[in-house]
């Protein structure tokens, strides 16, 4: 795991400047505190950092091929490494180093851009070939590392592992333009993250999971080019037992490909389903205890600690758990500079903390993230089958005007038991099944929005809406699966949106903040392909989700662990937000920062405190994503002020 930065002169061949180079290089230190190299050519400059997991004695990066023409710089892991060596050793490639990141340079000469095909692993690299005249970017198919790049306007094109080395170049003729994409902050505050490919800057973007980018020298850049996509074809007739004998021999295999280290590896264990059968797979490879890591909250609530010692218990796991007081909120301006960008998941503060646990112990740790979305675990989903059966009863043109009118007078009633809280039901009635599912996992939803926003920020958002993002996948989806299978189009679309604008970034900030690698058996591509075939009553069974990974696991694990209620990484955002941040919440969502951008409602920015403190409405997630707004304002946006060119007015907070 490591992190990259580089600059490319896309025009000609310009200077480029060493020391320049190293400041952007060096701003992602923790993501590779073991070593850190440059290499600068005319019109080209890469820079790494390294944290040292395989082949620590001769892996050092840029690394070269054979005549010294073909150059790159890796993030991440291509567990398949060892198998495509012999292979391109009979094509005549000859391996100087034992590392995953020789593959690439040899496979880009033998495959060219279709050398990402062949690649089964996480990573995001970049790669220049002198001959060609051609950088060529690339991220793995789900998105696990990223990538972030801006052409400036001088013709320099710059890439990073994080926004932050972008950021960190300045030439005495500028730089990155700092202001702000309104259409990103409408994603932020729907969402709680910025969604693929944009990013908070507008001369920012992402290069989006399972792209390349081929840049040319002396030719415009091209728009990102997509290598591979899930298909959710539900046609595999496979039976509920083979299917689980199946599911026990790929879990082993993206397991044991994962175990390959020449450090300390160990995993997190948070005591739900997916970390625990990756724990317990783990187990059943390994000649000595496996390192586990858990989080124990002081707060009963929230804390699963008892059934994560459960399995430690059972496999004699070299188990380590640490207590989070349950007012652990002083992360706050942290991971506003840790993100680089609005990130509104709170669940960011106890990842963070068993980063920090685990890597006091280890150097690796494998995870359980990218169950719930191939195996169908969230809750949502089974809530999003329920209402798309009384969908079906009822056409569009019945529903919208009935259940749109039941939803906006219906009160909100967060208080009740969920029964009586009918009001968001009937809005999902009166929408389609991609407005509904937008709608469900929406922090403000769209009426909120629309009183949040003052008419001057509403007046750059020229009418656009986070649902965008979600209609152009939906469409994709609809254009490769060939099914009208609610369920499907709902996985495919969290694995494009939510694994990888909120799990997968805040794992990897997280993670690297501590310089610690993070690996996760459950987003092996082949994996997560077989599991599209699968059809939806291998997954979901009455209020039972996730149903093959549970039945598969029961040999392995306590009915306790595997058929318990679903709780999650989550915080008391509401009684901090009623107890010791009260006065902090009113300054930050109320204070001049905010109010400096001239983007907010104040009217509607004192409704919110002032409905949640006096315990009215529960608006702790709208809250936290204004909160974390505002840090992101003071701490990376005024932070960077001294060092940032004229920006465009109309688009910069004030």
């Amino acid at each position: 795991m490591c992190g990259i930065t580089g600059i490319f002169d896309t025009r000609d061949r310009r200077d480029i400047d060493g020391a320049v180079l190293q400041r952007m290089n060096d701003s992602q230190f923790h993501r590779g505190p073991d070593e850190g190299s440059v290499h600068v050519e005319p019109g080209l400059g890469f820079g790494h950092r390294r944290l040292s997991i395989i082949d620590i004695a001769t892996g050092q990066q840029p690394l070269f091929n054979e005549d010294g023409s073909v150059v790159v710089v890796f993030n991440g892991e291509i567990y398949n490494y060892q198998q495509l060596i012999p292979e391109l050793q009979a094509g005549g490639h000859v391996f100087r180093t034992k590392s995953d990141t020789e593959v690439i340079v040899h496979a880009w000469e033998q495959w060219g851009e279709a050398c990402v095909e062949r690649f089964r692993g996480m990573f995001a690299f970049a790669l220049w070939d002198r001959h060609r005249q051609t950088l060529f970017l690339a991220r793995d198919r789900l998105g696990v590392k990223p990538l972030h790049y801006a052409l400036l306007d001088d013709g320099r094109l710059l890439f990073g592992s994080e926004l932050k080395s972008l950021l960190a170049y300045t030439d005495g003729r500028g730089g990155l333009r700092r202001d702000l994409d309104p259409l990103a902050i409408e994603e932020y505050f729907a969402l709680g993250y910025v969604a693929e490919p944009r990013t908070v800057f507008r001369q920012a973007l992402k290069l989006p999971p399972a792209h390349t980018l081929a840049i040319r020298r002396g030719q415009p850049l091209p728009a990102p080019k997509a290598y591979w996509d899930v298909r959710f074809t539900l046609d595999n007739p496979i039976g509920l037992d083979d299917a689980c004998a199946e599911l026990q021999q790929r879990l082993a295999e993206s397991v044991r490909l994962r175990m390959i280290s020449e450090v300390p590896l160990g995993a997190f264990l948070s005591g739900g389903v997916d970390s625990s059968a990756v724990v317990a797979t783990m187990a059943g490879l390994s000649r000595e205890p496996v390192n586990t890591c858990s989080i124990a909250f002081d707060d009963p609530t929230y804390n699963e600690s008892e059934f994560a010692q459960m399995v430690a218990n059972r496999y004699r796991t070299h188990h380590r758990v640490e207590t989070v007081r349950s007012d652990d909120f002083d992360l706050i301006d942290t991971l506003a500079t840790l993100y680089d960008e609005p990130y509104a998941d709170s669940s960011a503060m106890p990842t963070y903390r068993v980063c920090q646990l685990a890597r006091k112990h280890v150097t690796v740790a494998l995870s359980g993230d990218g169950g719930d979305e191939s195996f169908a675990g969230y809750r949502r989903y089974r809530l999003h089958l329920m209402e798309e059966r009384m969908r079906a009863a009822l056409p569009l043109a019945i529903r919208q005007p009935v259940f749109g009118l039941l939803g906006r007078v219906y009160p909100k009633a967060d208080w009740a038991p969920r029964v009586l809280r009918a009001k968001t039901t009937f809005e999902g009635m009166a929408r389609t099944s991609v407005e509904a599912y937008f709608h469900s996992v929406s922090i403000l939803r769209g009426p909120m929005r629309e009183r949040l926003f003052s008419p001057r920020f509403k007046a750059l958002l020229g009418g656009y809406d986070a649902l965008q993002v979600f209609e152009r996948h939906a469409a994709r989806h609809a254009d490769l699966s060939g099914t009208d299978d609610p369920l499907a189009l709902v996985q495919y679309l969290d694995l494009k949106t939510y694994l990888v604008g909120d799990i997968n970034t805040k794992v990897d900030r997280a993670s690297m903040a501590h310089s610690l690698e993070v690996r996760e058996p459950l987003m092996d591509h082949p994996l997560v392909e077989w599991l599209a075939t699968l059809p939806m009553s291998l997954k979901v069974r009455g209020s039972e989700g996730k149903l093959l990974l549970k039945k598969a696991m029961e040999p392995l694990l306590p009915a306790e662990v595997l058929y318990r209620p679903k709780m999650g990484f989550a915080v008391p955002l509401d009684r901090w937000f009623r107890g010791p941040l009260k006065q902090r919440v009113k300054d930050a969502v109320l204070g001049e920062r905010l109010a400096a951008t001239g983007w907010f409602d104040r009217k509607y920015l004192e409704h919110l405190v002032s409905a949640h403190q006096n315990g009215t409405r529960d608006y702790s997630s709208p809250l936290w994503s204004l909160l974390m707004f505002e840090a992101f304002l003071r701490q990376v946006v005024d932070g960077r002020k001294a060092a940032a060119p004229q920006v465009h007015e109309e688009a910069t907070p004030a």
